[in-house]
This record gives structure tokens, C-alpha cells and sequence, in this order.
């Protein structure tokens, strides 16, 4: 038998049947999770997209012989050059109207802030020249720019380093502002933004450069792009909908699961973009939940979540409340230096647990 079976298939019985175990083993067994942090995430867009458009290209502070301050555009400037990666001097006002210049004289700028609380020195260039000079010149002048850094809260940079900018700028009309939270969004909504013909602000996060996200083989192809002006369900849930951007979604995240094991389950919408608001969204998980909570790094007043609040009692959504809207947010104060005071002025999930349990009226 043994004989036969070597004249017919070429090769010992034994043999073939690990062949054959081996074969079918490999074909059922999962393939393993491919992860990226936010910072590769964002390295890649940018290297597909100075390759893919020669109009494209990056300047800022320390962005090309020290590979960034955040090491997002490591191995760019070796790649690429001084033509496409270009250091600037420690003068804000001056390379952003050095980027928004190119974009009107049609290239593709990236201007880097190494956080956008330095972009305050520029936003006279951000609002009065990128964001209305097409408006003012009847469409004759687009500017193609994307402004990007982190924003928000790093961890110990007090006051003067640690505020968020999603809603000083998503009040202003003729800019689109994106806030990713994970790689397949920095990735996606950045290849986005570089391809806009509108000037985008895209706020990044300190504190998850580093942290890596499971992706799928779509979000590693270069033709992958995250449409701007939608938001994405993280979490599906139908007794609260948790709306939040950036690094929040994190925390909102985690509420969900500390919730679901006391049976309350919360939809977990990550808004991606700022300005367009993804309105259909929000209202479509308000009257499926019937309650909302909003949650945000930034300050209370007048910002992203008071923004939700005020398009949820505009829209049809409203009829189906059942409690009150509630926010969690920073604290209405400046960052504390203190760690423990850090801590207690930002948003944490027992935070978010607090308010869902007590717009549900449970313990």
C-alpha cells in the first residue's frame, strides 16, 4: 500500500498526510492583526502623498534634518529632499504665510505647527488669508493647504501648551477642520486632507502618536482615503449615544465597556470631522438611544459639545430626548502644571459613567 501510494503522489504516506494537515491548517488559521501606531499612520499618508502629487510637500519647524519633533516625518527629508521637506525657522507667523502664499500660487502645502497652541502666532494667516481668500475672490483664488500638530492636552506643559483648538476653528467658515483619533483616521483623513482644494486644519494628539491601532489590509493601500465630513460608529449600543473626537474617543470607549457590564449599552459615534459636522449621524443615534452625552478635551463654553447640543434641540432628534443633553468636558480653568491637578481638569471614562447613570437614572 505504502508502495503504491509512493508510485501514485511521489512522496512516503506519512509524509503527504502532514502535507495535506499542514496545507489545510494554514488556510483556516486567522491571520494575525496588523497594527500601526498614529505617528506611522501619519508618516505613511504624507510619504504616499508627496509621491503621488509633485505639487505636495511638508515645512515646519525641525520637520526635515531632525525627522520632526514628533518623528512623524521620519525618513521624509532623506527621501525626498529639501524641495519637499523644508525646515523653518522658529517663526510661525512667517512659514504659515510662506505656506499659504504656495498654495495660492497653486501648490500643496503641509505646514506643520509643533502644536497648534504655536499656531496662535499665525492665525491671522490661517483665517484672514487661508480661510477667506476664496470667498473674497470669487472663487478665483483657492488655497490648498493643510494646517497639522498636536492639539489639546499633552501631559505636564501647563497652561500655555495644553489647549484645544477644534472649536476656535470650527467656528470659522472656509475652513474644514479634522480631529483623528485612530491610525486608520489619521491615515485616511490626512490623504483626505491633502487632496481637499479647501484649506483643512487638522488637529492631531500628543499623547497618541505612539499608541497603535489593529488596521485592515484597505487602510495599507495608497488609494485609502476617509471621506472628510463623516463621522464613524466605534461602538453600536441603544440605550445612550456618546459623541466625542480625538483622544476622548478613547475614554469613551472605555465607559462604554465599564457601562455594558452593568447592562447599559452605549453607541460610541468619533466624529473624525469637526466642520463639516456629520449632523445625520448624531441625530440618527439620538432618537434610536434617546439620550445623549457629549465629550471632549477642550473647554466648556462654547465649544464642540455645546455645538451638538445646540443642532440636537434644532433637529428632529430633540422630540426623542428623554432627559437632558449632558457634556463632559475639560475644565472651565487653565491647565494646572501639578500632575494630580492635570489629571482632575481633563475628561476620564468615570467621568462619562457618572453622567450616562445619571441622565438614565441608575445607581
Amino acid at each position: 500500500m505504502a508502495a503504491h501510494i509512493i508510485r501514485r503522489f511521489g512522496q512516503p504516506a506519512g509524509v503527504l498526510v502532514w502535507n495535506c494537515l499542514k496545507k489545510n491548517f494554514s488556510s483556516t488559521a486567522p491571520k494575525a492583526a496588523t497594527q500601526m501606531t498614529v505617528r506611522d499612520a501619519l508618516n505613511s499618508a504624507l510619504d504616499e502623498e508627496i509621491s503621488r502629487d509633485d505639487k505636495v510637500f511638508l515645512l515646519g519647524e525641525e520637520v526635515a534634518l531632525y525627522d520632526g519633533a514628533y518623528k512623524v516625518s521620519r525618513g521624509l527629508h532623506k527621501k525626498y529632499g529639501d524641495k519637499k521637506i523644508l525646515d523653518t525657522p522658529i517663526t510661525e507667523m512667517g512659514f504659515a504665510g510662506i505656506a499659504v502664499g504656495a498654495a495660492m500660487a497653486g501648490l500643496k502645502p503641509v505646514c506643520e505647527f509643533m502644536t497648534f497652541n504655536f499656531s496662535m502666532q499665525a492665525i491671522d494667516q490661517i483665517i484672514n488669508s487661508a480661510a477667506k481668500t476664496y470667498y473674497m475672490s470669487a472663487g478665483q483664488v483657492p488655497v490648498p493647504i493643510v494646517f497639522r500638530g498636536p492639539n489639546g492636552a499633552a501631559s505636564g506643559v501647563a497652561a500655555q501648551h495644553s489647549q484645544c483648538f477644534a472649536s476656535w476653528y470650527s467656528s470659522c467658515p472656509g475652513l474644514k477642520v479634522l480631529s483623528p483619533y485612530s491610525s486608520e483616521d489619521a491615515k485616511g483623513l490626512l490623504k483626505a486632507a491633502i487632496r481637499d482644494p479647501n484649506p483643512v486644519v487638522f488637529l492631531e494628539n500628543e499623547l497618541l502618536y505612539g499608541v497603535p491601532f489593529e488596521i485592515s489590509d484597505e487602510v495599507l493601500s495608497e488609494d485609502f482615503v476617509v471621506p472628510i465630513g463623516k463621522a464613524k460608529i466605534e461602538r453600536e449600543g441603544k440605550h445612550v449615544t456618546l459623541v466625542s473626537h480625538s483622544k476622548t474617543v478613547g475614554l469613551a470607549l472605555d465607559a462604554a465597556k465599564e457601562l455594558a457590564n452593568a447592562g447599559i449599552e452605549a453607541e460610541v459615534i468619533n466624529l473624525r470631522t469637526l466642520r463639516p459636522m456629520d449632523d445625520a449621524a448624531i441625530i440618527n443615534s439620538v432618537i434610536k438611544t434617546n439620550h445623549l452625552v457629549t465629550v471632549e478635551g477642550g473647554w466648556p463654553q462654547f465649544g464642540v459639545g455645546a455645538e451638538i447640543c445646540a443642532r440636537i434641540i434644532e433637529s428632529p432628534a430633540f422630540n426623542y430626548l428623554d432627559a437632558p443633553v449632558v457634556r463632559v468636558t475639560g475644565a472651565d480653568v487653565p491647565m494646572p502644571y501639578a500632575k494630580l491637578l492635570e489629571e482632575n481638569c481633563l475628561p476620564q471614562p468615570h467621568n462619562i459613567i457618572k453622567s450616562v447613570k445619571k441622565i438614565l437614572n441608575v445607581q
